[in-house]
């Protein structure tokens, strides 16, 4: 189950992420509508993006350079997004400084429940072949990846990421207990659900779910978690 008090209505903060990425534009539409919307206008959830450019080391706006060694794709140079870390700092502390790459760990809901407990994160965005391994070494505290390929660059990641923590934030969604039983929250995925009209096409719903008897209804939910669970993801019985 989630920790802490992590769907205590009495709690209402204000979460703060940085974004910095060489594409802000990819990002303006996943955060200008719908949950994600409603958490910045209710004041619980602040994104903020950062176009890397702003330190690029010239007047062309570089921020990237060929490979030492040689070999394909051009790599995200140290000097600019040093600068734009170290710019943020000066305002921001943050809890994590994350950075979206396909050899990160793979973000999962644990990860996003612990995540949604911060008050400041910072997440920088690779592009063409990545960012200088001494970025890496120096300033990021945590790598996420959202599944084994690879993306033109991490703003579509760092989206999804900001959205499953966001929605956690208490206060964002109407109903506080959603988010609690959705798939994965107790390592099982989520049951069918159903609303009206009860027959459709000659398919009804599930009798027990029309008895108004919540403790059935909640064991029948659980069964067919479990054993949606066991067909479609025995992995994570295992785990």
């Amino acid at each position: 189950m989630i920790a802490g008090n992590l769907y205590n209505a009495d709690i209402c903060r204000l979460m703060q992420i940085d974004i910095i990425t060489v594409a802000p534009e990819l990002l303006e539409s996943p955060f200008s509508h719908s949950i994600m919307k409603r958490a910045q206008d209710k004041g619980l959830l602040a994104v903020r993006t950062h176009n890397l450019r702003e330190w690029a080391i010239n007047k062309h706006g570089q921020v990237d350079d060929y490979q030492y060694g040689g070999g394909a794709g051009m790599v995200m140079m140290c000097e600019p997004l040093a600068n734009a870390i170290e710019h943020l700092q000066k305002t921001t502390t943050y809890d994590e400084i994350i950075y979206m790459t396909p050899d990160g760990k793979t973000f999962n809901q644990q990860t996003a429940n612990q995540l949604s407990m911060k008050e400041n994160l910072l997440i920088i965005c690779g592009h063409y072949k990545g960012i200088d391994q001494r970025i890496r070494d120096l300033y990021v505290t945590l790598e996420i990846s959202i599944g084994d390929y690879v993306l033109s660059g991490g703003e579509l990641a760092a989206a999804v990421v900001v959205d499953s923590i966001g929605r956690l934030i208490p206060g964002v969604l109407n109903d506080e207990t959603s988010a609690l039983f959705d798939s994965f929250q107790d390592n099982l995925l989520a049951p069918p659900v159903y609303t009206r009209p009860a027959e459709f096409k000659g398919q009804k719903v599930p009798d027990i779910l029309l008895t108004g008897h919540p403790v059935k209804i909640e064991d029948w939910r659980h069964e067919q978690s479990v054993q949606k669970t066991t067909e479609r993801r025995p992995d994570i019985l295992r785990d």
